[in-house]
């Protein structure tokens, strides 16, 4: 091997012709468990042996876990294999760049540098503020399936006013009210100096659509642009691919058609269907060797997906060993299913490296954490090093609690993940504080704190504040609604004052004494046991700050509140991994949650038709809605690496009513083969005929 090839050696064949691709577009289309990442981050350190400046190349990708990965794996290459560079290429997820974007060309985009990024939690309670402001019941309008049209028609690109118009020449009326709504939205954001998480990117690319001056600036500053989980792109975010495109079409694209499980959320298949179209002279890879699961699990997978038409034909193989066959449970119903999960899992235990042990563990994450195992006295709760390799997934959240009860009944310790840390009442609070301090248009915030901790402020006192009747209010009000405001000044003067040295106080410094200032630490230490569980968590909260503490005081307050703001659901996994520890608990998801992550143990529950596969509502469902839930059970399938279990009930109970099943077609498809039956369910046995 060339000795300027040293750092692709542990490719394959195909990983390696990748990775030496400069020139041109390139489509990329990576099996599960095919080493994508990998060879992506090969690619980027070859680009800059070859003399391109790593701030020249941008990398995209649909999560923070996953960006955070990329840029870490990148900059170790590149220190092992580029020495003496001291840039590194932009890695970021979609909504980040158009942060960055944004806050460049703030004032352009009638913005302060400061506006205030919409969680999904705050954009559902101003459409349910506004829906009261029109005298409609929330009940009978659903805030978040109005946010989720607006959402959806953001997502295709589609303006306020262009929805107005289409709605007003027709015949439905919940179009009406959401062209209203929406009208009043984006006024109320303006006001509040506000975006929500679909402005991050439709603002982003209708900016570089409508400013050539702006489009080329970008252009010129990333000559290389890289795009992970392709498929998953929506029409905005594929324009926005487009037009960062400079005119030597230096775009990289990877993804796999098999693993698009987002169109409910407005992802287009088409988009990697098409891109030799889009790019007519691009060169096309297929990495089909997994590295991750067992040629048990692998053939299932294979089998299955074969089925989907709408897909670049390819053929995952693996060269790991055969594994186990594939478990198969038949439950009575959805509790005889829990138990047999926990059964099992006791079972893996028992068989693992560790016995397994009872008795009081530490390492089942910090106190107020989403592991309910019982007080730290329990002298039953099962410990093992093996529970952070096993999930339970599912494919609707209801499914959760049974499995969770069963956890608890057999004492094991778990994590459902999807209880977002920053979504925490607490941090949301704290968090408050500095984005109304550096926005204080953000009416929003200011009414989530202005009564925490409690300071007698009613909502018809609220309602002349903002409508600025202050000075109407009696002095006594007003003397405790200066002190709030002064508050609030004060957490702006320390986040933006220099010290002698001409640096500013640290970030977690900062969050030390909002929770001082603002009264907060008082108010929980004087309170409940509870209390004091969300005062840890706001210890948890500084602690995560530190590594914001290298930036500049300002830049590094931004940061943390952008990054709580776009946090997604395996972002708990990240907190985790930050302090250099995993929580060891079994982990609870859905199947979405679960994509782009791996575990020796998996099981998949609730295999029934009509859950999963789940039944549309829409009875003119597209083949492609029958496609979409195959592919979901492939991500599944190949989230697995040496076990894997299949089970449904006969009977479950949903919406309070007791439904007879019949088993999931998916079950089916696979070869009987490399099936082995579990158990027996207890009671009643149905005989399907």
């Amino acid at each position: 091997m060339a000795i300027d090839e040293q750092h692709l050696k542990g490719l394959n064949k195909e990983q390696k012709e990748a990775a030496l691709h400069v020139k041109g577009p390139l489509l990329i289309v990576a099996g599960a468990g095919a080493g994508k990442t990998k060879t992506i981050t090969h690619r980027i350190v070859n680009l800059i042996k070859n003399g391109v400046s790593p701030d020249k190349i941008l990398a995209v990708t649909f999560t923070n876990k996953a960006a955070k990965e990329m840029r870490e794996r990148i900059i170790g290459e590149i220190q092992k294999n580029a020495k003496g560079q001291d840039k590194i290429p932009f890695v970021s997820t979609f909504h980040s760049l158009g942060v960055y974007i944004i806050k460049e060309n703030a004032q352009l985009l009638g913005l302060t540098k400061y506006f205030t990024i919409l969680d999904e939690n705050d954009t559902t309670t101003l459409i349910k503020n506004i829906l009261k402001e029109l005298s409609l019941d929330p009940k009978q309008y659903d805030p978040k399936k109005i946010k989720n049209i607006i959402s959806r028609e953001k997502g295709k690109f589609v303006y306020l006013a262009d929805y107005v118009e289409r709605e007003e020449g027709g015949g439905n009326s919940l179009g009406k009210i959401v062209a209203q709504v929406w009208n009043l939205y984006e006024k109320q954001k303006t006001k509040e100096n506000a975006l929500d998480f679909d402005d991050l990117l439709l603002k982003t690319t209708k900016l570089l659509k409508e400013n050539k001056e702006i489009r080329k600036i970008y252009q010129e500053r990333w000559e290389y642009i890289h795009i992970d989980e392709y498929q998953d792109t929506n029409e905005v975010q594929y324009l926005m691919s487009k037009l960062l495109t400079n005119t030597n079409r230096n775009i990289c694209v990877v993804g796999d058609a098999d693993q698009n499980i987002y169109s409910w959320r407005g992802a287009n298949l088409k988009n990697i269907l098409n891109f030799e179209k889009d790019y007519p002279n691009a060169k096309i890879i297929l990495l089909e060797q997994n590295y991750r699961s067992t040629k048990n699990i692998l053939e299932a997978a294979n089998v299955v997906i074969k089925k989907n038409k709408y897909r670049p034909d390819k053929n995952l193989f693996t060269n790991n060993v055969e594994g186990e066959k594939i478990g198969l449970y038949e439950a009575l119903d959805e509790t005889d299913e829990g138990e047999f999960v926990a059964t099992k899992i006791l079972e893996i235990l028992d068989k693992g490296e560790d016995l397994l042990l009872r008795g009081v563990s530490q390492a089942d994450g910090p106190r107020g954490s989403a592991v309910p195992v019982g007080t730290d006295s329990d002298p039953t709760k099962v410990t093992s090093s093996h529970l952070f390799e096993i999930a339970i997934l599912y494919r609707a959240n209801f499914q959760s609690r049974v499995l969770e009860e069963a956890m608890l009944r057999y004492n094991i310790p778990y994590q459902v993940l999807g209880v977002k840390f920053f979504e925490r009442k607490e941090i949301k609070d704290t968090l408050a504080y500095l984005r109304a301090a550096l926005n204080p248009d953000s009416l929003s915030d200011i009414k989530r704190i202005i009564n925490f901790p409690a300071r007698g402020i009613g909502k018809v006192t609220l309602m002349k504040i903002f409508s600025g009747q202050r000075e109407t209010l009696p002095i006594k009000m007003q003397i405790k609604i200066n002190n709030f405001y002064k508050i609030l000044e004060e957490i702006k003067e320390k986040i933006s004052r220099q010290d002698e040295q001409k640096q500013g106080l640290k970030t977690s410094e900062i969050i030390k004494f909002v929770v001082k200032k603002s009264g907060i630490e008082q108010e929980l230490s004087a309170g409940t046991e509870e209390d004091m569980e969300r005062l840890e968590n706001i210890k948890e909260l500084a602690t995560l700050a530190l590594k914001y503490d290298n930036l500049t005081s300002g830049t590094g307050v931004e940061k943390l509140l952008e990054d709580a703001s776009l946090a997604s659901d395996q972002d708990s996994l990240m907190i985790n991994q930050e302090k250099k520890e995993k929580v060891n608990a079994i982990k609870l998801m859905t199947v979405h949650a679960s994509k782009g992550l791996e575990f020796k143990y998996v099981f998949i529950t609730g295999l029934e038709d009509g859950l999963f596969p789940h039944e549309r509502q829409n009875e003119n469902k597209a083949n492609e809605d029958d496609e979409e839930e195959r592919r979901l059970f492939y991500v599944a399938l190949t989230r697995a690496k040496e076990k894997l279990f299949l089970s449904f009930a006969n009977f479950r109970t949903i919406f309070g009513s007791r439904q007879i099943n019949t088993p999931s077609e998916f079950i089916s498809d696979i070869p009987a083969d490399i099936l082995k039956k579990e158990g027996e369910a207890s009671g009643i046995k149905t005989i399907y005929l």
